[in-house]
């Protein structure tokens, strides 16, 4: 995936959840709708680089911001913050057959509703098997072990909880999660910050939903971002009742 035409600024505060201020070239500041609602802590430090993409449709679509974040610098890798991508980058994976393990699977549904939720996709093979589809991005590494959650989840609890629920039925079941960071080279449930999504996690685990923690490779080319799969990472969960 390929996300075009970007501009480059200086990340310098976060006055909400969904907003940032940085620096432009003139250096004027300017505000910046920031779509991942994570903690970032990590990430968003002040005259820190960030990628920013304008929107021109923003006045007649009542926005307050004229920008979208797409991404910031981490030492040397850019990190994609803007999730609204998320999806569409896995749309993409699927329909090219990058996945291996979804190749024999087509998007039979986008935001399929199961009870009172939605889960991302709804999949189905040559022979009209389904398969339930939920997707997280994974923005936090520590040394090279990606994290998730960055932020405590009910609603992602509840989605694993609800995929070992179509699983019991004999329906495959997977959650894919994007690791966005070139450093990361395996994958563990972020127990500290939150233990009853990591812990649901690993029930879903051994319950028999697939977990894909599936790297994404980014590099900045020609003010655009390149997005490109890498590989499945190892999970490494705790030892249960500890």
């Amino acid at each position: 995936m390929i996300i075009d035409n970007l501009t480059i600024g200086k990340y310098i505060s976060r006055p909400n959840r969904f907003t940032i201020e940085f620096k432009d070239k003139d250096k004027a500041i300017t505000l910046a709708h920031l779509h991942d609602p994570g903690r970032l802590k990590e990430l968003l430090i002040p005259n820190t680089d960030v990628l920013l993409k304008y929107i021109n449709t923003y006045k007649e679509t009542g926005r307050k911001t004229k920008y979208d974040v797409i991404a910031i610098k981490n030492k040397n890798n850019w990190i994609l913050l803007n999730s609204s991508y998320h999806n569409k980058l896995v749309e993409e994976l699927i329909n090219t057959k990058e996945i291996n393990s979804l190749e024999n699977f087509h998007i039979d549904k986008p935001e399929i509703k199961y009870k009172n939720s939605r889960i991302d996709f709804l999949l189905k093979d040559d022979k009209n098997n389904p398969l339930y589809l939920e997707v997280k991005g994974c923005t936090l590494v520590e040394d090279t072990t990606a994290k998730f959650p960055d932020a405590p989840t009910k609603r992602g609890k509840k989605h694993v909880e609800e995929l070992m629920e179509i699983h019991e039925k004999g329906i495959f079941t997977m959650v894919l999660i994007l690791v966005l960071h070139n450093d990361a080279d395996e994958f563990k449930p972020n127990y500290d910050t939150d233990i009853d999504f990591s812990q649901t996690l690993h029930e879903a685990y051994i319950s028999g939903v697939k977990i894909y923690p599936l790297k994404i490779n980014t590099e900045l080319k020609n003010n655009s971002i390149i997005l490109k799969k890498d590989r499945i990472l190892s999970i490494k969960f705790k030892e249960r009742n500890k």
